[in-house]
């Protein structure tokens, strides 16, 4: 089996594809007969004499190709089964315009307010790729495609177009689910077992680069478990060197067997074109989220009540690591999932259900994939032991409840709209799970907050050296207080101090 493989990764550097050739005859045509390789490998040839024998009287002679399907080695019926489930998305958004001359007292003088009226919103068009999942018109594509969209169309590779509907959104994950508003069945694409890749096996991106229509594309996968490429929190991105370019995001990325592996979603490049890194959220990744839509509901991330850091090397050395890898359990919510677990603050998570963490990024996509309800198992190095948990995935709670609270009145937080900071809200605004407090949502940009510096997603900490333990009662503090207000935030992880008198 070894010495199989080991021939289909050398055919695949000159040939590009053995496994989808189109007759089976070809390998035997080409490179001589499968019983006389095996005999080969298993019985090496003696060492070369000075004069070799000629050839017997009558031997037969190298079989010749009969037909150009023998020896033919392409894409095609991979092409042929996954295109069609690969769409073209059209996003178009009405751009408000505003002449340049509009506020002018001079220009409003003589126009009055016709310069208003005369301003139409402009349309904009983004254009990407989409792949059906669902033979009811169900498309996965990338949320950047869509996003702030006022209509979403899509264009079938035989030329039909439909209006779509955005049943399911998420920034951080940039991923989309659409609907298609239209007579089904359309032609849709299984999704593979990402887990199951591994690194040089041959892959196909196909997508609608540039706009330019359907193009196919094929490449080798180059690295699993990308993180930190600043695209979404998906943490773990296969990494491709098939082209691909703008207009190819939400586009498919297929296996040697035409499924789904992954939605293609980033390039890293200097000049905007393909350089051989591109970037796809993992089919399993995608599964989580297609089930989301499915229910009609929101797409939640399973809720630990840990926060988790990554392992530098230093850290590495003094838990008697030898390398720096896996998350460092930086705090641990009370009475939580991870608390109950056993986790501490120290330890070190090492593997989830046996996948490898190499960051906190790997643990937050193996947690999303596993999804809520489930337990997972844990390897943990905790105190210098190595320990195996078990830890329940639950959905975050919102308590305590929100009670959102717009601030008015003369203080440097009139036109802020704040909210009691529960898990279930950190997770909506990608916050550490374990904070609590009063968070800000909104900020009037013509207010006294927006003024004083203060935008959505700060933690506010405190006032005048009292806590800010519930939006109520810091309504009241800020009510409360006439002059001199020294208040504490928390922006990105760094405690910030202003002073208003």
């Amino acid at each position: 089996m070894k010495n199989q493989k080991a021939l289909l990764v050398a055919l695949s550097l000159v040939a590009a594809c053995p496994q989808v050739a189109a007759a089976e005859g070809w390998l035997d045509g080409l490179f001589g007969k499968k019983d006389e390789q095996r005999a080969a490998a298993e019985n090496p040839p003696a060492p070369p004499v000075p004069v070799a024998p000629a050839a017997p009287v009558g031997a037969p002679a190298k079989e010749v190709p009969s037909s150009s399907a023998e020896i033919k080695l392409s894409f095609a019926p991979l092409v042929k089964k996954s295109a069609s489930a690969v769409v073209n998305v059209y996003a178009a958004r009405a751009v408000p315009q505003r002449s340049p001359f509009a506020g002018d007292p001079f220009f409003e003088q003589f126009f009055g307010r016709r310069l208003q009226q005369q301003q139409r919103p402009r349309m904009q068009a983004s254009l990407g790729s989409g792949v059906i999942v669902e033979s009811s018109g169900l498309i996965v594509t990338n949320n950047h495609v869509i996003d702030g969209a006022d209509e979403v169309k899509v264009a079938l590779s035989d030329g039909r177009e439909f209006t779509s509907k955005v049943l399911l959104k998420d920034d951080r994950a940039d991923l989309a689910v659409l609907k298609i508003e239209g007579d089904a069945p359309f032609p849709a694409i299984g999704l593979a077992d990402s887990d199951a890749l591994e690194i040089g096996d041959l892959v196909l991106a196909i997508g609608n680069p540039f706009g330019i229509g359907q193009t196919v594309t094929n490449g080798i996968v180059s690295a699993l478990a990308r993180t930190h490429i600043g695209v979404s929190d998906a943490g773990y991105f296969i990494q491709t060197d098939a082209a691909i370019n703008p207009g190819n995001s939400g586009g498919a990325l297929i296996d040697m067997r035409g499924e789904l592996i992954g939605v293609n979603t980033a390039i890293f490049s200097r000049s905007g074109g393909s350089n051989g890194i591109g970037f796809a959220i993992p089919s399993n990744m995608v599964r989580v989220f297609i089930e989301a839509a499915r229910k009609g509901g929101r797409f939640e991330r399973p809720y630990i009540g840990a926060g988790f850091t990554p392992v530098s090397p230093d850290v590495a050395a003094a838990v008697g690591l030898d390398l720096p890898r896996g998350a460092l359990v930086q705090d641990v919510a009370p009475k939580g999932p991870a608390a109950e677990a056993g986790l501490k603050p120290g330890d070190v998570v090492l593997a989830i259900d046996g996948f490898t963490v190499g960051d906190p990024d790997v643990l937050g996509y193996r947690l999303a994939t596993s999804g809520i309800g489930r337990t997972v198992g844990l390897e943990v190095l905790s105190g210098g032991n190595r320990e195996n948990l078990s830890l329940a995935l639950t959905a975050a709670p919102e308590e305590p409840p929100r009670d959102l609270r717009r601030l008015e009145g003369e203080t440097p937080f009139a036109g802020a709209t704040i909210a009691n900071l529960s898990p279930r809200l950190a997770d909506e605004l990608d916050l550490p799970p374990t904070k609590t407090g009063v968070v800000v949502m909104e900020v009037d940009p013509r207010s006294f907050a927006a003024r004083f510096g203060l935008k959505p997603k700060d933690i506010i900490v405190g006032l005048n050296g009292e806590a800010a333990v519930s939006s109520q009662a810091f309504e009241r503090m800020a009510e409360a207080t006439r002059r001199g207000w020294r208040y504490e935030i928390e922006r990105d992880g760094k405690r910030l101090t202003q002073t208003v008198r």
